[in-house]
């Protein structure tokens, strides 16, 4: 697993055999993960059994803002708002967590930063960014000592990614999505995607993309909730597409297994809970 963060530091303590702490680490520094989508943001905070899931938007005035369009965060106040409002009541008092969020493939260095920024209203001990993607194959449970080829097909986007050893080595992404299904056909969808995965054959013709179409992508997003858009994708690639289990979920539910592993992170030291800055 790769993330990209930031920590505070935190002095150097041996470690406990018997666990002692781990409470007090829990209590203190809870996991959450969040999945922030153009059409539904997803959160997962350690203690609660369900995942939270509603739309990314919320309101302003008499209005409603939604903070990202076709990936992009286009209102950073009012995703700040958004996260202040769904997860008021959700973490204990005065705890500063640690948050692992997700980000599109061929996301910028802006994109993570206005993120984290507005991840801030949470007061956190430490930030993690995981690709989408990444986190989807981290759920699926595949083997990444081999190639694989990723397809995360959501409302307002489409991502294609190669992972190598768990890196994204190549990447497309498109602003097709499910939504658009409401003004176009399926069958328009599966060839926008075949396209970016032929343009990623073009530009990066390594054995490892071909290998892993020849082992079939996982398929998750909203577009593996519909067995024909598998069907049809799987004919024009000529290979075996794999739908992830609950597809629309995959992202967050990696998402928390990394939030779970960051949480043990060397620097989280029980004796030290200050807030990241």
């Amino acid at each position: 697993m790769v993330l990209r963060g930031t920590t505070a530091s935190a002095p150097h303590t041996q470690p406990n055999p018997h666990g002692r702490g781990v409470g007090m680490r829990q209590r203190h520094c809870p996991a959450i993960a969040l999945d922030l989508g153009s059409a539904r943001t997803r959160i997962w905070t350690q203690g609660h059994a369900t995942i939270l899931d509603v739309p990314t938007a919320t309101p302003r005035g008499t209005a409603t803002a939604c903070p990202i369009h076709r990936g992009a965060i286009v209102d950073p106040a009012a995703l700040t708002m958004l996260i202040s409002r769904l997860l008021a009541g959700r973490l204990p008092a005065g705890a500063h967590p640690v948050v692992v969020f997700t980000t599109p493939v061929l996301s910028d260095a802006r994109h993570h930063t206005t993120a984290v920024g507005a991840l801030q209203i949470l007061r956190p001990r430490s930030v993690w960014a995981i690709d989408s993607v990444k986190a989807i194959a981290l759920d699926s449970g595949a083997d990444l000592c081999e190639p694989l080829l990723v397809l995360d097909i959501g409302a307002h986007l489409s991502e294609v990614a190669l992972l190598t050893d768990g890196a994204v080595t190549a990447a497309c992404r498109g602003t097709m999505g499910t939504s658009d299904l409401a003004t176009s056909s399926l069958a328009e969808l599966v060839t926008a995607v075949t396209t970016m995965i032929t343009k990623m054959l073009c530009d990066h013709p390594q054995p490892q993309l071909v290998d892993a179409l020849d082992r079939g992508p996982l398929l998750a997003g909203g577009a593996a909730l519909h067995p024909e858009f598998t069907h049809q994708l799987a004919a024009r690639l000529h290979s075996p597409v794999q739908p992830v289990p609950r597809p629309h979920n995959a992202a967050i539910r990696g998402a928390a297994r990394a939030a779970r592993s960051a949480q043990h992170h060397p620097a989280l030291s029980t004796s030290a809970f200050a807030p990241h800055t």
